[in-house]
Formats: structure tokens, C-alpha cells, sequence
């Protein structure tokens, strides 16, 4: 299991081709190695972008992934990269978002010539990764990653008119969008909207959750704690509690994009 890259290579005139694999001088599918010995969060879900990240004319990967660390596969021109990626750090260590699922974006955030690392993430907010280097064609020296902005209330089901701003799993894009020469920063989250049962405030939602919630919590402890005989009654009780949810309410997983415009 290991999160591959794909192009959809243009074509003159205009048009794509098919999504086809992307690979890297051996003619291999590009794949960010991961030890047998460890669980494979390194290269699943990954998320890359291409940047000059070098300074040498050409396209590099800068690639996310589950486990929000970051790896570069350096660009050999014409479409092809170097196999062998290669783990972004911050002095020693390797460089890693607060929370998973890694986000690249990379810009000069902070104006002075270089290219900072933007990130999301599965815990919510933007992190931000400022480049050292200086003005040039130089490689990047990133700072660990700081708080750009802070992530939201956690929450899973809330009503839509409860949102204030993003929640969590968050998604970047940073631009211009006014055109008053700051940028400013797009961010998608994913969050599950509550719709009461025809007849039912939320306010009387809420209260009814927040006794299912108690119940479940005894079910599944005493689902835990049965033995082999009442392990099925158990279990049937615990389904019968979860299923009353649908009772009290419908839930719509979704997402919105929220525009922060710097001031």
C-alpha cells in the first residue's frame, strides 16, 4: 500500500492525456520508502505540489503525507525525478506539522525573497515553516512550523449556522485574492452537519445526544466486560443505542472553503 503520484501530461492544442503514473529515472513509480518493520504512514495520503525547491531550473515534488512529515524528490528535467526522496528537516530533525496529513504550499509568505512552507492539517489551522536562506536561488533552511492560524473548535456534528470557521482537515491555497498586494489564504475543512429529526430543535438534540452519548458510554463498557455467553446481548444492546441516533437526527459529512485576507 504506498500513495503514488499521477500526471495527466498536455497535449498540443490544449486537452490532457489520461491520468497515467508518474515515475522517476528507473522508470518505477515514484514511492516514498518506508520500512517493513514500521506501520506505512510515511507514504499513504500523500499530497504533493512542484516547485523549483533547489534553484536549478528545474521542477521539484515537495510531497505531504498521513504521517505530516515532508519529502522532496528532486527534478531531472523533462518529467522525470529522482527516485530516492528525500526527508525535509529543520536543523536535525525531521519537519513535522502539529497533527497529520500534511499539507504543502509553498510561497514566500513573509516577502523577503524566499520560500516559506505553508501547511493544513487533520488537527485544523495553518502552520507555517519560514525559510532562512535569504533572497537568491538558494535551497531552503525552513524553522520548524509555528501557528499561522489556530484551528477551530473540534467538533464532528454540529448545525451549519454554529460554524464560525474552519474545523479540521484542513486544505490550503495562498494568494492574492483582493489584489492589494497581501497574500491571503484560502482554507477547506471537512466537518459533519447535524439536521434535527422533523420536530426537534437542536437545542432538544442536543440534549437527547448528550444522554445517548452517556448510554453508549455503558454499553460499550459492558460490551468490553461481557463474557463469552453475553457478549451478543451485549453487543445487540450497544447497536440498538447507536441506531436511536437516526432518530434524533440526520448527518451530512462535508466541508466548506473559508478566505482569510490578511490586513
Amino acid at each position: 500500500m504506498a500513495g503514488l503520484f499521477h500526471v495527466l501530461w498536455g497535449q498540443p492544442g490544449g486537452g490532457f492525456n489520461a491520468a497515467a503514473i508518474l515515475t522517476g529515472t528507473d522508470d518505477e513509480p515514484l514511492i516514498i520508502p518506508v520500512e517493513e518493520s514500521k506501520y506505512q504512514t510515511e507514504n499513504i495520503c500523500t499530497r504533493p505540489t512542484a516547485v523549483d525547491w533547489d534553484g536549478d531550473g528545474d521542477l521539484d515534488m515537495i510531497v505531504g503525507n498521513f504521517a505530516g512529515s515532508f519529502y522532496l524528490f528532486k527534478g531531472k528535467g523533462k518529467g522525470k525525478f529522482d527516485p530516492q526522496p528525500e526527508l525535509l528537516k529543520s536543523n536535525t530533525q525531521p519537519l513535522k506539522i502539529a497533527g497529520a496529513h500534511s499539507d504543502p504550499f509553498v510561497i514566500d509568505w513573509d516577502g523577503d525573497g524566499d520560500l516559506d512552507l505553508l501547511s493544513g492539517s487533520s488537527s485544523g489551522g495553518v502552520q507555517w515553516a519560514e525559510n532562512l536562506a535569504g533572497k537568491g536561488q538558494k535551497r531552503p533552511v525552513l524553522k520548524s512550523f509555528k501557528t499561522l492560524i489556530e484551528a477551530g473548535k473540534r467538533t464532528t456534528q454540529v448545525s451549519e449556522n454554529e460554524l464560525t470557521g474552519p474545523t479540521m482537515a484542513t486544505r490550503i491555497w495562498v494568494d492574492d485574492v483582493n489584489s492589494d498586494g497581501k497574500l491571503d489564504i484560502f482554507v477547506g475543512d471537512t466537518v459533519s452537519i447535524q439536521t434535527p429529526a422533523k420536530g426537534l430543535s437542536n437545542a432538544e438534540v442536543k440534549t437527547k445526544l448528550a444522554a445517548l452519548d452517556k448510554e453508549i458510554v455503558e454499553a460499550m463498557t459492558a460490551l468490553r466486560n461481557a463474557d463469552a455467553d453475553g457478549r451478543q446481548a451485549a453487543s445487540q444492546r450497544y447497536r440498538q443505542i447507536v441506531l436511536k441516533r437516526n432518530e434524533i437526527m440526520t448527518v451530512e459529512r462535508t466541508g466548506f472553503v473559508w478566505l482569510y485576507v490578511q490586513k
